[in-house]
């Protein structure tokens, strides 16, 4: 069951709870809507009385009907074509007139917008829209105020109007992108952006949407899993400085010295995320050298000031004859592992 749907069944649930508390369903019928939601929860998954899946699966501040809406609206906008007076004459376009004074409906917008009286900014761009419904500018201008008051829902309606007015019309694409990401659709996302970059590719804005949208997206919305390259997995280890053309584990304990660590200590966090070493710690564990190390006198009193609270550093520890031979024995047994 993908959350996709969760969501839309979660909405469906709010609908019909909302339509019992409101008075909408007859007092007769509600008890059977109540096993109605009931089994519906059940059969996908979705529980309204749980904290985790409101946080989760809520597209507040939008609902089902708000949404449905938004789709009938837009859906009107672009599909119902202008009447024609006869078979050979063509929708005349705005006058003169008609341009500037939507022009000057949009600039009483943009200074609503600056003083965040967003309600009053959508209403100055109706009647630029109204004036003049071939500027996609005006449709942007108005998304940028529906998802400044929370309304990401439709400001994806406006992004959308603008990009079928003019699909050049790159700031759209934005617009789209941003109010995709602050309803949680990533994918969509990063399709807008993608869109736009086609378009403009320099446009910083839009990369820097593209990588926050990639960021977000799970394993279970992409259609394809991300594999980590070698190169990323080499910068994730860097810290470490990498095993690659070093001669031994002695030497890599030194190049990790300085790290982030207490007393010269390598910062733990970048050795657990080095995937070199994490593939040495399996070997180990699957050879029996793990154990083995431990029973080790010297490192067992380097573990034992460890957990007393007594960090040495990484000089101590390469002055150390016995712990440098042993770490130059483990790198030679690992045999330079690249």
């Amino acid at each position: 069951m993908s959350e996709k749907q969760q969501r839309l069944v979660y909405s469906i649930i709010e609908f019909l709870n909302q339509s019992i508390q409101d008075g909408t369903v007859k007092s007769d019928d509600q008890e059977s809507l109540e096993v109605a939601i009931q089994c519906i929860g059940e059969a996908f998954g979705v529980d309204p009385s749980s904290s985790e899946q409101t946080k989760k699966l809520s597209v507040k501040p939008a609902t089902l009907q708000s949404i449905f809406d938004v789709f009938i609206k837009t859906r009107d906008k672009v599909s119902t074509p202008q009447a024609s007076s006869g078979p050979s004459s063509q929708p005349s376009g705005p006058s003169a007139d008609e341009k500037a004074q939507a022009e000057k409906f949009k600039q009483a917008g943009n200074a609503q917008m600056s003083s965040k009286s967003y309600d009053t900014a959508i209403e100055s761009y109706n009647k630029a829209v109204a004036l003049d419904p071939i500027n996609p500018v005006y449709y942007s201008n108005r998304a940028a105020a529906h998802s400044s008051k929370g309304d990401h829902l439709s400001a994806v309606g406006d992004a959308e109007k603008a990009i079928s007015v003019d699909p050049k019309f790159v700031k759209a694409y934005h617009r789209l992108g941003h109010a995709q990401y602050s309803i949680g659709d990533y994918k969509a996302a990063a399709n807008a952006f993608e869109r736009g970059l086609k378009l403009e590719p320099g446009n910083a804005s839009l990369k820097s949407g593209l990588q926050n949208a990639k960021a977000r997206i799970t394993d279970g919305d992409s259609d394809e899993e991300e594999v980590q390259s070698p190169d990323a997995a080499g910068a994730a280890g860097a810290g470490l400085g990498g095993l690659g053309g070093m001669g031994g584990m002695a030497d890599m304990l030194r190049n990790m010295g300085g790290g982030a660590g207490s007393g010269g200590m390598p910062d733990i966090a970048s050795m657990m995320n080095n995937p070199q070493l994490m593939a040495m710690a399996q070997q180990m564990a699957a050879n029996g050298g793990l154990a083995n190390l431990m029973q080790n006198p010297a490192v067992a009193n380097m573990m034992g000031r460890v957990q007393s609270g007594n960090m040495p550093s990484m000089e101590e520890i390469m002055a150390d004859p016995n712990l440098r031979q042993l770490a130059d024995q483990f790198g030679a047994g690992m045999g330079g592992m690249q």
